[in-house]
């Protein structure tokens, strides 16, 4: 990959609750990056309510990447499990893991409707792959079987905080859910990294769409959250041994890179 390396989440291009009206917005934030890493839930492939604006979208984004001479490497996520690969990236020799995050999650999403009522089947899509404890291919092709079948059916019908806001707390289950995995998720990394990629010393995740960064047991997991409100997006470079992450200013035009927050030596 040509450095330096820009990582970027969840940008759900096409959802009504994106941020991102018109990909033109995303060139200050791309330019400049020899490689810029998607890392899931880039469009909306699942999605059919939002499916034609999405590939559109898509194809808007890899067309910018070429323009600006970008190698984009695209990762799967829940929303956009088809992309070809494994569905991680190792820089610093393994000691840097990227991946979207919902592996880290026995049932993936365990906030969404589907997946609430739905444990028995995932149950018997984890018994179809055997080795997904110990072999991360594995682990990534359950991920991916659990994102595609039990998909969301119903999607919010506002951009409104409020209606944001009453669609996350119906069933009370589901914000349940959604608070469980916003405070596990820097615990819940470090041992998905333990058990699959014992040399890394950071991870790097999207999925939960909450930014922050945390230490846990001597390995760093960051989450660089999502372009779809209320959230807030972060981003994140590899570049001459030096990782760093900051906050992407966003105006109704335009996203860039804004205040770096942390930078780490490797």
């Amino acid at each position: 990959m040509n450095e330096p390396v820009r990582i970027l989440s969840d940008l759900h291009l096409g959802h009504k609750i994106c941020r991102i009206e018109q990909v033109a917005a995303l060139r200050p934030l791309i330019a400049g990056a020899g490689t810029v890493i998607f890392n899931g839930d880039i469009w909306q492939e699942l999605a059919r309510p939002f499916l034609e604006r999405a590939t559109a979208m898509l194809v808007d984004l890899k067309n910018l990447c070429r323009e600006e001479g970008v190698e984009a490497v695209f990762l799967s996520g829940n929303h956009d499990p088809g992309w070809p690969g494994p569905g991680w990236v190792e820089l610093a020799g393994g000691r840097i893991v990227v991946t979207h995050g919902d592996a880290l999650l026995f049932d993936g999403s365990p906030w969404k409707r589907e997946i609430l009522v739905s444990g028995q089947r995932v149950m018997e899509l984890w018994d179809e792959h055997p080795r997904a404890e110990i072999d991360v291919e594995e682990r990534l092709r359950v991920a991916r079987k659990i994102a595609r079948e039990l998909c969301s059916v119903e999607y919010p019908t506002g951009r409104r905080f409020l209606q944001r806001a009453w669609d996350a707390i119906v069933p009370p289950r589901r914000a349940v859910k959604m608070i469980e995995a916003w405070m596990t998720q820097g615990p819940m990394g470090a041992e998905f990294c333990e058990r699959y990629f014992p040399r890394a010393e950071m991870l790097v995740i999207g999925h939960f769409h909450r930014v922050g960064s945390w230490l846990e047991n001597g390995r760093r997991v960051i989450n660089t959250g999502s372009f779809t409100s209320p959230g807030r997006a972060h981003w994140v470079e590899w570049s001459d041994g030096w990782l760093s992450r900051g906050v992407i200013d966003e105006s109704p035009g335009m996203c860039r890179k804004g205040e770096t927050l942390d930078v780490w030596r490797f």
